[in-house]
């Protein structure tokens, strides 16, 4: 039989057991360990959980919050590309517009001529601008067959006027050339015989040799002067095509080229004392005082053949 003894006031009781009460006893004591563990890890497990859960739900707002701020960024961007993208349009279409303008009134410009003959200017300037490497013999043939005309030079000036818009830097160049190589050669079929020899012997300076040139000028106004005496610049009444031998019918005279140099001189003289020198550096002010210069050169030419012409020996 167990003894059961109680402890004094204050002091919890105790019993005494059997060995096998005992065994109970720690299995009870075992199980209550195990409940208040498992209590204990549920406990902390809802604790984690509900903190989880927690932070799961600000991160949520965080990113809902994050999500909203992008968005009204993205779209804030993309206000400012469709505004800028409305701008470029506008833009464009007013360019667009300008140019069809521009294009309207470059066409309107041989509004006043037949259509066919506008048609065949600009068939031939296509020929001249496809003909490459012979584009000279082309533009000699059309000169022979008078198919070089005011219209031709319009329909060339109205391309270049279309390339210089367009800024086609190439097409410009070509261009340019073309039109004044026309524009000698109609010149020199409608020039007088002085004015055409005058040309030609311009031409035959190579941009170095000044004392070749004079050389090659002499040898030409020999053969091409009808030949007179000492006495003809002295006295030009007395040398006319009547007076010349059949041969030197045609001829022409060395006193009516002097003539025509001299007023073509004086005419030009006059237009240059009117034009007011520029001294900027921009663009166009540069390009005026270099075509100012070609001028006076070439009045410098035009002065030194008139006095070779005067003083001509045969």
């Amino acid at each position: 039989m167990a003894f059961v003894g109680y402890a004094t006031p204050g002091f919890l009781p105790f019993r005494t057991f059997s060995t096998k009460s005992d065994a109970t006893l720690r299995q009870l004591q075992d199980r209550c360990s195990i409940i208040s563990m498992h209590l204990h890890w549920r406990v902390r497990t809802g604790a984690l959980k509900e903190m989880n859960e927690e932070q799961t739900v600000q991160e949520d707002e965080s990113a809902a919050s994050m999500n909203e701020i992008d968005d009204e960024e993205w779209q804030a961007q993309a206000r400012e590309k469709t505004r800028q993208w409305h701008a470029y349009r506008k833009k464009e279409e007013e360019e667009e517009e300008r140019r069809t303008n521009e294009y309207r009134e470059i066409g309107m410009r041989m509004k006043e001529y037949p259509d066919e003959d506008v048609r065949k200017a600009r068939m031939l300037v296509s020929d001249f601008i496809c003909a490459g490497e012979e584009v000279e013999e082309k533009i000699e043939v059309a000169a022979e067959k008078g198919q070089l005309n005011e219209l031709v030079l319009m329909v060339i000036w109205n391309r270049l006027d279309i390339a210089r818009r367009d800024e086609e830097t190439d097409v410009i160049r070509s261009l340019d050339l073309l039109y004044r190589r026309i524009e000698t050669e109609i010149l020199k079929r409608e020039s007088t015989p002085s004015m055409r020899l005058l040309n030609e012997l311009l031409n035959l300076h190579d941009g170095y040799d000044d004392d070749g040139w004079k050389k090659k000028c002499r040898n030409l106004m020999l053969q091409t002067f009808a030949r007179e005496d000492s006495f003809g610049i002295i006295a030009p009444g007395v040398v006319n095509s009547e007076n010349l031998p059949p041969e030197d019918k045609d001829a022409l005279l060395r006193i009516d080229f002097i003539r025509e140099v001299d007023d073509l001189l004086k005419e030009v003289r006059s237009e240059q004392d009117e034009v007011t020198s520029e001294h900027g550096f921009d663009p166009e002010s540069v390009a005026a005082r270099l075509k100012q210069q070609e001028k006076q050169h070439t009045i410098y030419q035009i002065e030194t053949l008139l006095e070779q012409a005067v003083s001509l020996k045969w």
